[in-house]
């Protein structure tokens, strides 16, 4: 749900590397935007055939390097195992490809090195999903009237991100290895370092706490099951974020997410997938400020504009949607973290 950016054909585009769920959103969101899915390309035929009930336009590539040779191919999006995107990301990039990957982006600090050297040499973007703000509409709104002034200045930004684990056996292997995953705060935590740095309008931050535990998973040492981590970002603003995978299966969400956003003048609240015990579905917003206490159900009032600014970007060499520094940034301080944490273990 967007503005179109261009007809069809203008914007050629594949999917690779379908391990998260995530690839489905990334690749909804272009489509609706103009794009034209093109090629699929998985080792895994099974998850190929799935993701072609979805989008069955595609078409099945022999091989990455078959999406890669195609000079039509304008970006590639995928949702790769974490450890292994950014390596797949530049050889998008040095073969002229724009990428756009799932969250956490990379899982250390050499491979953030190696994509801001990548995105120097080839001038292609390396384009991140951090669907929890991108594609939750109330998190538009919320962007939209902090922008405006609405709640003044932002002192502090507080975000919760809990998930559901679901059945181990639903999860793939390299799900428990913390060398492939990078860890919780990576993973999922990125989602809201990433939020801060917008919400808070500062392009650094800096790490005062982060804790990583693994309380109910022993048999898994692999995975941490709690994740968080205080910041101050570099115009003093505030952020306290926690990420879990503790959602109890009576919830009728993977995860109620919420985030609090405190200005000088008032404060917003979101709670994006599920109003809780309400009926009110996902996508509330609440706002607080000198005109009093106000409920927004924000479905339908804003769509999803980063896709179709992500696909001018591409064509016209621009940064509306998201820039590069923010993407890696957030990146970076998700890595730094997870270091700052395991180090306290």
């Amino acid at each position: 749900m967007g503005t179109k950016a261009v007809e069809k054909g203008e914007f050629p585009f594949a999917a690779a590397f379908l391990e998260h769920g995530h690839i489905y959103g990334q690749c909804q969101g272009l489509i609706e935007a103009g794009a034209q899915l093109k090629w699929v390309y998985d080792p895994d035929a099974k998850k190929v055939e799935a993701f072609l009930r979805k989008f069955p336009d595609a078409k099945p590539a022999r091989c990455y390097e078959e999406i890669l040779e195609d000079s039509s191919v304008r970006l590639v999006a995928a949702a790769a195992v974490p450890s292994e995107r950014c390596a797949l990301g530049i050889q998008a990039m040095e073969a002229g490809k724009d990428y756009f990957t799932d969250k956490g982006p990379l899982t250390t600090l050499e491979q953030l090195e190696d994509a801001k050297a990548a995105v120097r040499r080839t001038g292609r973007k390396y384009a991140v999903y951090y669907g929890e703000r991108l594609h939750s509409e109330c998190s538009v709104l919320a962007g939209q009237m902090v922008k405006s002034g609405a709640i003044g200045r932002v002192i502090q930004v507080l975000g919760l991100g809990p998930h559901r684990l679901g059945p181990v056996s639903s999860r793939p292997d390299w799900f428990f290895d913390r060398a492939k995953t990078g860890g919780i705060l990576i993973d999922i935590g990125s989602h809201q370092i990433e939020q801060f740095l917008f919400y808070a309008g500062t392009e650094d931050a800096r790490i005062d706490m982060a804790r990583t535990a693994n309380r109910f998973h022993e048999d898994y040492p692999g995975i941490d099951d709690y994740g968080d981590v205080a910041l101050t970002g570099a115009n003093g603003a505030m952020g306290y974020l926690r990420v879990d995978w503790l959602t109890p299966d009576g919830l009728s969400s993977w995860g109620d997410g919420r985030l609090v956003i405190v200005g000088e003048k008032g404060f917003i609240e979101l709670r994006k997938n599920l109003d809780i015990a309400t009926g009110n579905g996902g996508n509330q917003l609440y706002i607080c400020d000198s005109l009093g206490e106000r409920h927004i159900n924000a479905t339908g009032m804003t769509g999803y504009p980063y896709f179709s600014d992500l696909i001018l970007d591409c064509l016209n060499r621009t940064e509306n949607a998201m820039t590069q520094s923010h993407a890696f940034k957030a990146a970076e301080l998700a890595v730094r973290a997870q270091m700052l944490a395991e180090e306290k273990k």
